[in-house]
């Protein structure tokens, strides 16, 4: 029986991180389903693992963690996966590089997705769609120079749980419709990945 259990849905793109990296280290773990429209976060029995009333949450034989990008690197070290190095310096910059996902790449991205992808009539506002558009492809834009840089990979020359996460907001990127700018190592490590086993369970279907 399986030890790590791993809560949310596979909608979401924090728990796509998180399944993709315990698949790629080889973890067994057993999956349940929490998130609307699926099963309210907001209930007790949830807020109990994770105040915030958000997915995912881990218990890996019964120790609690919730927040992608630290479930990521817990998996990683727990299990001496070489997604995440040892080396400190090598380790900082996966570090960097996932940290950004989150602050600075995923953040800009909030109101195109919703005005454009998910079609919510309350994100119409033509200014601030053009702004998150702006803001969005600015990064992607920083991306586009880090992996032609670095060899078509977030850092160190090689795979680590930072591609997992960029490859994740690669694929919203992608799925979202608007007129985009070329770019090719983006475009490389997005379908590089997307070609995995991984990849295509959690970026070949329609979940954007």
């Amino acid at each position: 029986m399986a030890t790590l259990k791993i809560l949310g849905r596979v909608t979401s793109i924090n728990v796509r991180k998180v399944r993709w990296t315990a698949d790629l280290i080889g973890i067994d773990y057993e999956t349940e389903v929490w998130g609307m429209p699926d099963r309210d976060p907001r209930v007790p029995e949830f807020l109990q693992l994770n105040p915030n009333a958000q997915v995912p949450v881990i218990i890996d034989d019964g120790f609690v963690l919730w927040e992608s990008n630290a479930i990521m690197r817990y998996l990683a070290e727990s299990r001496r996966s070489g997604l995440w190095p040892v080396a400190a310096k090598e380790r900082a910059l996966v570090d960097q590089w996932l940290t950004w996902q989150v602050a600075e790449l995923n953040a800009q991205w909030g109101y195109a997705v919703y005005a454009l992808m998910r079609r919510n009539p309350a994100f119409t506002d033509e200014k601030r769609i053009v702004d998150s558009i702006r803001n969005w492809t600015a990064r992607m834009q920083i991306l586009e120079v880090q992996l032609a840089a670095g060899g078509g990979f977030a850092a160190n020359g090689r795979l680590s749980i930072a591609d997992i996460g960029l490859a994740v907001s690669s694929h919203r990127w992608f799925s979202t419709p608007f007129d985009k700018p070329d770019l090719p190592a983006v475009s490389e490590h997005y379908e590089r990945l997307k070609a995995t086993p991984e990849g295509q369970k959690y970026m070949g279907g329609s979940t954007p």
